[in-house]
Order: C-alpha cells, then structure tokens, then sequence
C-alpha cells in the first residue's frame, strides 16, 4: 500500500496531547479586536480539543499524527 499523505494545512493548525487526543487554537483572535472583551480575547487565547465528532475526519487528513 502506497505512502499516506498528510495535510500541511492541518498539520500546522493541530497538536496531538499527551493522551492521544488533538488539540487545537481557538478562532476569532485575528483582528477587529477592539469591540472584543478582555475576558474574552484572554479565554479565546487557550487551546481545545477537537470535538469527537470531527475526529474520525482529522485522523484521515492526519494520518501519521
């Protein structure tokens, strides 16, 4: 069976934790940050995990992860 590719996009984007599942940035810290709360921009700062639900998709374009 040939090589699997991995996706430089999602490769970059995604981290695997210490307990196999991937971990993520959250969106919506780029820019037009003034109207946004300092609560907020400060939680939008941690990472999370991938939702189960989108798993079996990341495994698939991340295969060696």
């Amino acid at each position: 069976m040939a090589k699997l590719k991995t996706s430089r996009a999602a490769a970059k984007r995604f981290k695997k934790t210490g307990s196999g599942k991937l971990s993520r940035m959250k969106a919506y810290k780029s820019h037009i940050l003034t109207k946004k709360s300092t609560k907020r921009k400060r939680n939008l700062r941690q990472s999370a995990i991938v939702d189960s639900a989108n798993v079996k998709s990341m495994k698939k374009i991340l295969p060696y992860l």
